[in-house]
């Protein structure tokens, strides 16, 4: 349910991005808008805090974005990613695992610059990291607000479909899942998230 309210979100933000599309003039130079699908890691970092160890396993997922570009260098972009995982928070009696559903939702600014064969970019921005936990009882759905930076290159295929090799890193507030056990453990973490994929360009 919840996977497909977000969805329906991201769509909506898409919408709302592509209007200008249809007052700004055609510039063959460039193309002002993209779409594209990537498949990446997800590799947390360990931090402590109050004594309890917080990390994650390493696993993988899926990222689709949208790209609307108001001149040849700068644009914005909306993105849904999700992934699966088991946070663990390790105390000093022992150790507590939480399966996951792991959602993202984000909007940056993009720069760009576009060469012949390659477009080298960077890009900023902010987003949601939604963590939902799987059959563990007390556990709540938990939004954190992250910032978002990375940066990468898209490498030309042929005149409309291209190759993303992206690296993408969030900066949030652990979950803790209103969980009494894990009051006070919330603690500013980074995530790593390489990708690789295909897009689009029209």
């Amino acid at each position: 349910m919840f996977q497909r309210y977000a969805v329906t979100v991201f769509m909506a933000g898409v919408a709302f991005l592509s209007q200008p599309a249809y007052s700004q003039p055609e510039d063959p130079e460039f193309s002002r808008q993209d779409v594209a699908v990537q498949g990446f890691g997800s590799f947390l970092k360990s931090t402590t805090h109050n004594g309890v160890e917080q990390t994650s396993e390493n696993s993988g997922g899926v990222l689709a974005s949208y790209r609307f570009f108001f001149s040849k260098n700068h644009g914005v972009e909306a993105s849904y990613g999700y992934t699966q995982n088991t946070q663990k928070y390790q105390f000093a009696p022992g150790l507590l695992s939480m399966d996951s559903h792991s959602h993202q939702l984000s909007g940056a600014y993009v720069f760009r610059m576009p060469l012949k064969n390659i477009t080298p970019y960077a890009l900023a921005g902010v987003g949601a990291l939604i963590f939902d936990p799987k059959n563990f009882t007390g556990a709540s759905t938990q939004t954190r607000a992250a910032f978002l930076y990375g940066g990468g290159a898209d490498i030309r295929v042929t005149n409309n479909i291209f190759v993303r090799a992206e690296y993408r890193g969030f900066l949030y507030n652990s979950p803790t899942y209103d969980l009494p056990s894990l009051a006070g453990t919330g603690r500013t973490t980074h995530l790593a998230q390489p990708s690789v994929g295909f897009g689009f360009t029209f």
